[in-house]
């Protein structure tokens, strides 16, 4: 059997980039955006007015990515700050994809902006695996006029590792044999899934570098992380049976997440974003003709930890407020009041077929939804996202429809 090649092609400032793509096709004389201090950013109007994207030139003034363009602007008063353009990005995300899948047998998108490869006995064909990272390197930058990290490995997680190693435009090994050289000596907070709150964890324990958690007793990390101590001890020893499978192009499940510019502390506001989220899911379940039997609720700490929790439905459905109710009682028990700063809803076990275990008066009640459901989709379809919003919209920092990369998007994919 053939050792495992994986590929992790990772976009370089990819809201960015592909916004400047677009602005030099259609203008040859146009500033290249990657070339001078600049951002993709949200609405100040709206109060959304956060940075999606940076170039390199913006990184030396050390402007994050999520900070608010109020903080980026005082650490660059000179930045030029462009408007998000959604449906260009999905235009070069699926070339991006298109690209990757004429020369891969499998490809798994991870993001809008990052792909897996299986190049497992594709010597034949490209010859060494690593040179031809860089080909397809190139490749993508001299057809699709933007770059990628390549980060070339035998699985996902060392692949995904090896692409984040120095930027842009490069390709990075991390076999096992590397690992001591390349991943070991690496401070304990860039290991994958490793956020603030477990770094610090870590650290109490002496734990600073990679190579320490590699070292240490799994069972003490266990008793301090649970579960997570162990995926994430693991990952420091290289060790990920994650599979790569190409994901199917019908949907098996729906799902959108939002990360605020704010900290979340009140239950009211987590309240109507998670509404906010499943009025954009239940619209796409019921656009696809598609039912789902299984509900989850993710959320994110402002010290980036992640937590979630998943329920089964009796009946399956493609209401919103049906998968608003559930989520809620997800949420309520999953939320120790900490403050978030992502909330996600998902759902799964699709299918284009309903099963029903309903009772007479629940059924009654859910013919009523669904026909009010149908309704609200067909006059947001004729008058526009905005023609029709609850109540408790009106007059809110919150939209009514949240999630997924933005209004454009969800327009160009009906």
């Amino acid at each position: 059997m053939a050792e495992k090649v994986i590929y992790h092609i990772d976009v370089n400032s990819a809201f960015l980039s592909w916004q400047a793509c677009h602005q030099l096709q259609n203008n040859p004389d146009a500033t290249d955006l990657r070339t001078i201090p600049s951002v993709i950013g949200g609405s100040e109007e709206s109060r959304h007015g956060i940075v999606l994207a940076k170039s390199v030139p913006a990184k030396a003034y050390h402007i994050q990515t999520g900070e608010p363009l109020v903080s980026a602007r005082k650490k660059c008063p000179g930045l030029t700050v462009a408007s998000p353009n959604f449906p260009v990005y999905v235009e070069y995300s699926n070339a991006f994809i298109a690209t990757l899948k004429k020369h891969s047998p499998i490809v798994e998108q991870y993001s809008i902006d990052e792909a897996f490869c299986d190049m497992t006995g594709m010597e034949i064909l490209h010859g060494d695996p690593v040179v031809f990272a860089r080909k397809l390197a190139d490749e993508i930058r001299d057809t699709l006029g933007f770059t990628v990290n390549v980060g070339v490995s035998n699985n996902k997680l060392l692949a995904k590792m090896a692409s984040d190693f120095t930027k842009p435009d490069r390709v990075h090994t991390l076999f096992p044999e590397e690992i001591p050289d390349k991943l070991w000596v690496l401070p304990i907070e860039d290991l994958f899934y490793v956020g603030k709150s477990s770094a610090k964890k870590l650290r109490t324990l002496g734990i600073k570098t990679i190579g320490d958690l590699a070292h240490s007793d799994v069972n003490i990390i266990k008793s301090h992380l649970k579960k997570h101590g162990e995926v994430i001890w693991n990952y420091a020893n290289g060790i990920d049976t994650d599979i790569l499978k190409e994901r199917p192009e019908a949907n098996k499940g729906y799902g959108n997440s939002v990360t605020t510019h704010f900290d979340v502390t009140d239950r009211d506001t987590a309240h109507k974003i998670i509404l906010s989220l499943c009025e954009t899911v239940g619209a796409r379940l019921r656009a696809d003709h598609a039912y789902i039997s299984v509900v989850s609720v993710s959320i994110v700490t402002h010290e980036f930890q992640h937590m979630s929790r998943q329920t089964t439905l009796s009946s399956s459905t493609d209401i919103t407020e049906e998968i608003y109710e559930t989520a809620l009682k997800l949420f309520d028990d999953l939320w120790d009041k900490t403050p978030l700063r992502l909330l996600g809803v998902s759902t799964s076990h699709a299918s284009s077929e309903k099963y029903e275990q309903y009772n007479l008066f629940d059924m009654d009640k859910y013919e009523k939804l669904s026909k009010l459901n149908t309704a609200i989709d067909s006059i947001r379809d004729r008058y526009g996202e905005d023609s029709v919003k609850r109540a408790c919209f009106i007059n809110s920092d919150t939209s009514h429809m949240t999630g997924g990369l933005h209004k454009a998007k969800r327009e160009q994919n009906k």
